[in-house]
Order: structure tokens, then C-alpha cells, then sequence
């Protein structure tokens, strides 16, 4: 079988328990579903912004966890495509609030922010 949808490189796979079914992940940002006897593809699942690194299917098939270098888990519905929860480490400077922090530079404030940190 041949897997041409992607249109980046698969980086992450996994076989339902069945093995009727093959989960894809790739650099595209995109998780595809494909019917293993067929090689059609049957959903796509979007929601990551970078490169998915790991996928795995539930003990049942009806559940798809994918993580990705964004630093995201996601938990997908496999038959309807919907994230039912999206979860995420506390990056490393998370809700500290820097309003009124005197010594910093925009460009610094602007980092904290990116790592977390609030200003109100």
C-alpha cells in the first residue's frame, strides 16, 4: 500500500488493535485515517501546529491520542474527526504575572510571554 495524501513526510504511525485500521502522522500537521484493506484514506484530523511525533489508537479503535512537537496531546473521535480534549504541560514560566516588572526590555517581556508568563 502506498500512502500518497500526505504532503509531507510520515513521521508517526499506528495499527488499530483490529488491524483494520492505520493512523498516519506527519510534518504536514495533518493525521490520517486509512482503511488497511482498501489503502483509502477515511479522515483526516487537523489541530496540531507542528509535527506530529507520536500517534496510538485506544484499546477499542474508536479513540486517537496524537502528540506533537508543539507540545500538545490530543485526544481525537475517530468516527466523527472531532478533538474531543486538548492537553498541555504548563510551559516553563506559566501565569507568572510580570505586570509592573521594572529591568526588562519589550523583547524580554515579549519571551516571558511566549513562555507563559501575564501582564495585566
Amino acid at each position: 500500500m502506498t500512502l500518497e495524501e500526505h504532503t509531507g513526510q510520515i513521521k508517526a504511525f499506528a495499527f488499530s488493535c483490529d488491524g483494520q485500521f492505520l493512523a498516519t502522522g506527519s510534518d504536514d500537521l495533518t493525521i490520517k485515517l486509512w482503511n488497511v484493506h482498501t489503502g483509502k484514506s477515511l479522515i483526516t484530523l487537523q489541530g496540531h501546529t507542528r509535527t506530529i511525533s507520536s500517534i496510538s489508537f485506544s484499546p477499542n479503535g474508536e479513540v486517537l491520542s496524537s502528540c506533537a512537537e508543539d507540545g500538545l496531546i490530543k485526544i481525537w473521535n475517530i468516527n466523527t474527526g472531532e478533538c474531543l480534549k486538548t492537553l498541555r504541560s504548563d510551559r516553563p514560566y506559566e501565569r507568572m504575572n510580570i505586570t509592573g516588572i521594572k529591568g526588562l526590555t519589550e523583547a524580554e517581556k515579549a519571551t516571558l510571554k511566549a513562555l507563559g508568563a501575564v501582564e495585566d
